[in-house]
């Protein structure tokens, strides 16, 4: 496989152009904790239609591709978001679909997978790897196989969230992005890098699994032996090695990546639900003292976080982590759930009081305390 260059502006704007009907311009908010010496903004890829920042790069990838390439379908290997957004993009373009999972994908993810009316085909996790890192393909499959992550137009969708992030603030310092397979990285790291050079960009990466960092250490990928994850961070738990194929453009946007605990994981979970009433599954909250301390962050400093979050598939493991996650839902305000006027999904209600934009329009609609529906 081809080793990827850096994704450029022009590929992102043709991709904001293909997705402005269907992926929100989700706002930045900043986390509410008292730390005079940063500023720390979220940006709420769970308002997408799919709660995660994928439906981007999927859209975008569908939409980009030859028509005669989708009569067939389309397929990917996915743990469950990318495989939601390309199933939400295959039920809108009126196409099949197929996802092939690993065996221990969370349940939730699964039940939200057939909810879009896409068929699931379950391999061994060792086999999944493979299927992602080298092979990309997998016997008796027909379509348009879209990776989740070693695809230009997926990278392109992804780095929107990059230009949105610098649209709306300027003088930001650092962008932090969750690692997996590194699409999301590479797509806003490539977008932020051509708009603001001077921004740092890092990746964050769970413990049970982070190969990135190692390589940048030795310069070359690596490869690690990946501990198992709890159920709720197993999309944020990387693979065994990073993709030859992405190594080139990871490697040359990224200035770092940072390693966070399981535990630092769960504490930032529960600080999200306290602070900002936001529920992430563990994609999303990658911001704890820990990372901070890692990158030697001081001063002011605003930082952008593209959270991959959900409300459907966070649930603690052990009998503490349920304990101090239910004591956290109990302190903070509920909210009513609110029904997109035009989306087959239902939204959690955030804040007081929350302005955004559609996508294809300058007017803001806003959500209220009155009825939870958008204006």
């Amino acid at each position: 496989m081809k080793p990827h260059e850096p994704i450029t502006l022009q590929e992102v704007y043709q991709a904001r152009d293909r997705i402005k009907d269907a992926a929100i311009r989700t706002p930045l908010v900043r986390l509410n904790v008292d730390d005079p010496n940063r500023e720390i903004y979220l940006k709420l890829e769970n308002l997408q239609p799919i709660g995660s920042f994928k439906l981007r790069g999927a859209v975008n990838a569908m939409r980009a591709a030859d028509p005669e390439t989708l009569k067939a379908g389309v397929w990917t290997a996915s743990t469950g978001n990318m495989a939601q957004g390309v199933a939400w993009g295959a039920r809108e373009m009126g196409l099949e679909c197929t996802v092939v999972v690993p065996d221990n994908a969370p349940a939730s993810k699964l039940e939200a997978i057939r909810g879009l009316d896409a068929e699931i085909i379950k391999i061994p996790r060792a086999d999944w790897f493979h299927l992602i890192l080298y092979t990309h393909d997998y016997p008796g499959m027909e379509g348009l196989f879209i990776h989740s992550a070693s695809n230009r137009e997926v990278m392109a969708g992804q780095g929107t969230i990059g230009v949105e992030i610098v649209e709306d603030m300027p003088d930001v310092d650092a962008v932090i992005t969750p690692f997996g397979g590194g699409g999301l990285t590479a797509g806003v790291a490539s977008a932020v890098r051509a708009l603001k050079p001077a921004t740092r960009l890092y990746a964050c990466e769970l413990e049970t699994g982070a190969p990135f960092a190692p390589s940048l250490a030795a310069g070359e990928p690596v490869t690690i032996k990946p501990r198992p994850a709890p159920d709720f961070a197993e999309g944020f738990s990387g693979a065994p090695s990073v993709g030859a194929d992405m190594w080139s453009i990871l490697s040359s946007v990224v200035g770092g990546s940072l390693i966070m605990s399981v535990a630092d994981l769960v504490s930032t979970i529960k600080l999200l639900v306290e602070r900002n009433h936001i529920v992430a599954e563990g994609a999303g909250p990658r911001l704890s003292r820990r990372p901070f301390q890692a990158a030697r962050v001081k001063a002011r400093l605003p930082v952008s976080c593209p959270a991959a979050t959900s409300t459907q598939t966070f649930w603690p493991q052990s009998s503490t982590e349920r304990l101090h996650f239910r004591l956290a839902l109990m302190r903070a305000r509920r909210r009513p759930i609110c029904h997109a006027e035009s989306r087959r999904s239902i939204w959690p209600y955030l804040g007081q009081r929350l302005v955004y934009w559609r996508p294809d329009s300058s007017r803001p609609f806003r959500m209220t305390n009155s009825d939870g529906r958008f204006r």
